[in-house]
């Protein structure tokens, strides 16, 4: 399942003694790199305005109502200088626009620096850029200052702009579902739901005895039922697993399939101990991997904020995330520790030949037999990216920070599906983690995407974020 990619509307800035020809080369050329990028786009009539351009205010009131008119069509706004621009027309058609804006400029190249041929945009995208800092407009602008559409640098830009489109747009707007109590020993979960919601975030809380009476009613012979089932014999390796745990595996994920779409829910934290053990007989970890693996953050241990960080980090990565434990030191080498979680990886962060288990950790306090439903194996290596949210004092915290894993070995009795991480500055950052309260969670997605969730949490959507890697000031 692949994140679809943004659609961008063009925005094209002109002045109006630099010549025509330079804004009609940038609306046949920008389009089809973007189209060649994956992207979809969509542009102001050439005949609303002098050459399909935006230059006074007249002009830029065209461009406000046909973003109006074509709202929830776009995830961001390409804000070109094909010339140096007017940034007067480009606040008043920009000021509403709602999206991320990203301000990219044409380079000039030596060879074409007569009146007639030059741009000055390197000159003009300063001018637009003051300007917006003046009405408090947030935009994105990038490195190098100007970058032609064919570049391998105007290629890394747009990816960056993605990502930052696909969290602002995923995360503006999200219901999260908790389902069951907080356990009394976690208080390390607590979050602040009046928070969340100023920030566009709904919590809706169920009870877990509403989700266990609804197994009851799911019955075998059930497309629903046929359908899960196949999905999760399809997921992992269910060898030595009694029929009966496997049955109340697939009835629970039937309920959770259902309740989160009733709900409408975008992510959802579940408590996954210890009655279901005791009353159902199961453990749900297979479950909420195989929900991320469908790009539906799940998070265990009713952990609102790691649910919703796992969420901002697959928009940004386009895959899934997972949530683990900070949990053991790696011997003596301080830049590298394991995080490790009972068995809800997605599949496609674990290298190949997970399998399910009983929860060997619960098994000793709930009993053998009746704890089935733990996928085990190995984290895959490569690159990642970790974070997490905590609320404080009406705002929402983010930390974040980049690694890997490693192929490093693991002991072969260790229990649950674990990886070796390598992040830099590690004991700098568990430190930090601690002094702001931080939760003893991580959640994590492949790649390196920190600089776009970095600016989507940070510059779009009000909340506070920390590298501690780097000690940069939050964004």
């Amino acid at each position: 399942m692949a994140t679809p990619k943004t659609t961008f509307a063009l925005f094209y800035g002109n002045r109006g003694f630099f010549p025509a020809s330079l804004i009609a080369e940038a609306r046949a050329e920008l389009p089809r790199v973007l189209a060649g990028l994956g992207h979809r786009t969509i542009s102001l009539n050439p005949a609303a305005t002098r050459y399909g351009a935006v230059e006074t205010p007249e002009e830029g009131r065209k461009f406000a109502s046909f973003l109006a008119e074509h709202r929830g069509e776009f995830g961001g706004v390409i804000l070109s200088l094909p010339n140096f621009g007017d940034e007067n027309g480009t606040v008043v058609a920009l000021r509403d626009a709602g999206v991320p804006i990203l301000v990219h400029a044409w380079p000039d190249t030596l060879d074409r620096m007569r009146p007639e041929l030059r741009r000055d945009a390197f000159c003009g995208k300063l001018s637009v850029m003051d300007v917006f800092g003046q009405n408090r407009l947030p935009f994105t602008a990038l490195t190098p200052h100007v970058a032609a559409p064919g570049s391998e640098a105007f290629r890394g830009n747009i990816e960056h702009f993605d990502r930052v489109c696909r969290v602002v747009s995923g995360m503006r707007r999200v219901t999260v579902g908790a389902v069951g109590a907080r356990t009394t020993p976690f208080k390390t979960v607590r979050i602040d739901e009046v928070a969340l919601q100023r920030h566009g975030i709904t919590v809706e809380t169920l009870d877990l005895s509403e989700i266990i009476a609804r197994m009851g009613s799911v019955a075998t012979g059930e497309d629903a039922y046929k359908v899960k089932a196949a999905a999760l014999k399809a997921y992992t390796s269910w060898e030595g697993v009694p029929d009966r745990s496997f049955e109340g595996l697939v009835r629970l994920g039937v309920v959770l399939d259902r309740v989160s779409t009733e709900y409408g829910m975008d992510a959802i934290a579940l408590r996954c101990w210890t009655e279901l053990q005791t009353q159902i007989g199961v453990s749900p970890c297979v479950l909420l991997g195989e929900m991320n693996e469908r790009f539906e953050a799940a998070a265990c241990e009713v952990d609102v904020g790691s649910a919703l960080a796992m969420r901002a980090l697959s928009l940004a990565a386009g895959g899934p995330a997972a949530c683990l434990d900070w949990n053991n030191n790696y011997g003596e080498e301080e830049d590298k520790c394991i995080l490790f979680h009972c068995g809800p990886v997605p599949a496609s962060l674990m290298v190949p030949g997970g399998r399910i288990v009983e929860h060997a950790i619960l098994a000793g306090s709930v009993g053998t037999g009746c704890s089935f439903g733990c996928n085990v194996g190995r984290i895959r290596p490569g690159a990642i990216t970790f974070g997490n949210l905590l609320t404080d004092r009406g705002g929402l915290k983010y930390f974040l920070g980049s690694g890997r894993f490693t192929a490093d070995p693991i002991p072969p009795e260790f229990f649950g599906c674990a990886g070796v991480a390598e992040i830099p500055g590690l004991q700098d950052v568990l430190l930090h983690l601690g002094r702001e309260g931080h939760r003893h969670h991580v959640a994590v997605a492949a790649g390196s995407v920190v600089e776009p969730l970095r600016e989507a949490l940070g510059r779009y959507l009000g909340c506070e974020v920390t590298v501690p890697q780097d000690g940069r000031a939050p964004a």
